[in-house]
C-alpha cells in the first residue's frame, strides 16, 4: 500500500516521501480501516519540524484523523463490524489503510461528508472541551475567537452561536474576513488591515470587554487579548501559531479580575475520558441533525500531501483540511 512517511525532522515539503509497504493488521482491540479521507492540522506542521510539545517519532506520517470503512476486526473488538463507516484519531498513517484503536473511534452515518466528519471529532472536541469545559461559556456572555477560520476557530464559533454567545472573531486577508460575515459573527476583524483589535473589540462591547477569548496563536495576540478581557473573563490558551510563547503579567491579571486558563484537549482525554466521549456523542449528534456545518477547504488529492501541509502552514487555507484517498 501506499504511505506519506519522513525519516528526518524538517520542512516537510523536501523531506516527505510517498512510500510503498506491507498493509497493517489488527492489533488486540484495533481495527484495519480503509481509509477514505484524512485530516491535517497545524499540529502535523510542527510535528514534521519537531516543533511540538510531543516528540516527534521517525519515521513519522502526517495525520489527525482517519475517516474510511472497517477493513478488519482485531482481538476484543465488538461493538464495530466490517464495513461500517468511522472516524478517528489517525495515530500517525496518512496511508491507503491504517490501524486504529478501536475505543477511539465514533461509528457515521451514511450522509455525514468526510470533511465535517473529521472536523468534529479533533477540532470541535477542543473547541467543545475550551468553550465548555474549561471557559465554562454561558448564553448572553461575549466570545472572542483568534484565528476564526481555522478549524478550531470556525468550530468554536459555530459551538459559541449554538451556546447562546455573541461572537467576535479575528482572520488574516479580506477572503477569511468575508467567509467570518457568512457565519454570521457580530464584528468580524481582519488582523492583518487592523492588527491592534483591542479598541474594535471594546467598542463593540461598549468598553465592557469580552467573558471569554479563545487563542491559538499566542504572542502579540496574547498580549494584546488581555487588554480586551471583561472582569471575571476566561482568556483560553490554546496555542502558539504565532512561535512565540507570551508572558502573562500576574499584576494586570490580578486588577482587572480574570483567569488565563490552559486548555490541552489531547492530555485530557487521555487522564480523564469520558467527558470527551460525552461531548463527543453530543458533537455528532449536533452533526447528524445539521445544527453544525464544519467549513471544509476544497479537498487536497493524496498526490498532494507536500502542498497541503506547506499551504497549511503558510495559513493559506481555511476551515478544515482533508486529503481525499
Amino acid at each position: 500500500m501506499r504511505i506519506w512517511r519522513q525519516h528526518e525532522l524538517g520542512d516537510p515539503v523536501e523531506l516527505l516521501q510517498q512510500e510503498k509497504v506491507e498493509p497493517p493488521q489488527a492489533g488486540s482491540g484495533q481495527v484495519v480501516v480503509d481509509v477514505e479521507a484524512v485530516g491535517l492540522t497545524f499540529v502535523d506542521c510542527l510535528m514534521a519540524r519537531g516543533l511540538y510539545q510531543m516528540e516527534t517519532r521517525l519515521p513519522w506520517s502526517p495525520c489527525t484523523e482517519v475517516v474510511g470503512r472497517v477493513r478488519e476486526l482485531g482481538e476484543g473488538v465488538e461493538r464495530l463490524a466490517v464495513g461500517d463507516r468511522i472516524v478517528g484519531i489517525g495515530g500517525g498513517s496518512l496511508a491507503e489503510q491504517t490501524a486504529l484503536r478501536a475505543s477511539g473511534v465514533h461509528r457515521l452515518a451514511e450522509g455525514v461528508s468526510a470533511g465535517a466528519a473529521a472536523a468534529a471529532l479533533v477540532n470541535y472536541g477542543t473547541s467543545w472541551f475550551a468553550l465548555h469545559d474549561r471557559g465554562r461559556l454561558s448564553e448572553g456572555e461575549t466570545l472572542l475567537v483568534h484565528a476564526g477560520m481555522g478549524g478550531v476557530g470556525s468550530a468554536a464559533i459555530q459551538l459559541g452561536m449554538i451556546a447562546g454567545a455573541r461572537v467576535i472573531a479575528t482572520a488574516g486577508g479580506p477572503e477569511k474576513t468575508a467567509l467570518l460575515k457568512e457565519m454570521e459573527v457580530e464584528l468580524a476583524i481582519d488582523y492583518r488591515e487592523t492588527p491592534d483589535f483591542v479598541d474594535p473589540v471594546r467598542a463593540h462591547t461598549e468598553g465592557q470587554g469580552v467573558d471569554v477569548c479563545l487563542d491559538p496563536v499566542g504572542g502579540d495576540v496574547f498580549d494584546r487579548s488581555r487588554r480586551c478581557m471583561a472582569w471575571d473573563g476566561r482568556l483560553l490558551v490554546i496555542g502558539f501559531t504565532s512561535g512565540r510563547i507570551a508572558d502573562a503579567p500576574t499584576n494586570h491579571i490580578l486588577l482587572k479580575n480574570y483567569s488565563v486558563v490552559g486548555v490541552h484537549w489531547g492530555a485530557s482525554v487521555g487522564r480523564n475520558p469520558e467527558p470527551s466521549e460525552r461531548a463527543r456523542q453530543e458533537i455528532f449528534a449536533l452533526l447528524e441533525e445539521g445544527r453544525l456545518d464544519p467549513p471544509v477547504f476544497p479537498p487536497y488529492a493524496f498526490d498532494d500531501v507536500p502542498a497541503a501541509l506547506d499551504d497549511i502552514y503558510h495559513r493559506r487555507t481555511w476551515g478544515k483540511v482533508i486529503v481525499e484517498l
